[in-house]
């Protein structure tokens, strides 16, 4: 999907530029000089939640002669309050120099040790850091949660497909999604008694328990004889 917008050069300083209805922002990258630059703010909303911050965008200026430039939106500044948007920079991309970029992760498929053993699925990333060309780069990478058949199973980075010429700059053997097994009825009331912690934790514990318990019966178990 194409995107693009069209913003005017700007002269007043943020506030102003809101009270307008406009959005206020800045445009840079290598080689230019940052051009304050103000959007109507219902435009730039829209657009923002179509392309995120991994799609390339063509800009222009209203007015102004010339061939649109590539551009990613790279931060966008919100009040703390009420959450609305106060500021945006836009990064100015050079298509022949490799680029760095952060891209969301689209979750598809279901795990059968979810559905069928009744685990839990714990996604432990949402993003990924990539660098690659600018015509390479994808707004998402999916991940196929239908490999995840059993409670040993796990998908890392390095499982994930990459399109051609992406590359991951993470580590590999980061973990982005595994299945948890369901808790047993003691490890409940072990985590009822001892009160907040993680299920892992209560696991282990459980686990360290019934150890204790088997070698004492197997203790008895010579003494008797």
């Amino acid at each position: 999907m194409a995107f693009a917008i069209v913003a005017q050069k700007r002269t007043t300083d943020g506030r102003k530029t809101r009270e307008q209805g406009l959005l206020p922002g800045v445009v840079y990258g290598q080689g230019i000089q940052p051009i304050s630059i103000a959007v109507p703010y219902s435009v730039f909303d829209k657009l923002y939640n179509q392309a995120g911050e991994a799609s390339l965008i063509d800009f222009s200026v209203q007015g102004e002669d010339g061939k649109p430039v590539k551009v990613l939106i790279q931060d966008v500044q919100r009040d703390p309050v009420k959450g609305k948007m106060i500021h945006v920079d836009l990064r100015q991309i050079d298509m022949t120099i490799e680029m760095t970029a952060t891209v969301e992760l689209s979750f598809v498929g279901q795990s059968l040790a979810e559905k069928e053993l009744g685990g839990t699925l714990m996604k432990t990333l949402n993003t990924i850091a990539v660098r690659c060309l600018p015509q390479d780069l994808v707004n998402e990478v999916e991940v196929d949660l239908s490999v995840l058949k059993t409670f040993d199973d796990v998908i890392h980075i390095s499982d994930l497909k990459l399109p051609a010429g992406v590359v991951c700059s993470d580590n590999v053997d980061t973990v982005v999604a595994k299945v948890s097994a369901p808790i047993t009825e003691e490890q409940f009331k072990a985590m009822e008694e001892q009160g907040p912690g993680t299920v892992e934790e209560v696991k282990v514990e459980s686990e360290e328990k019934k150890k204790e318990k088997e070698a004492e019966a197997a203790a008895a178990a010579e003494k008797a004889e």
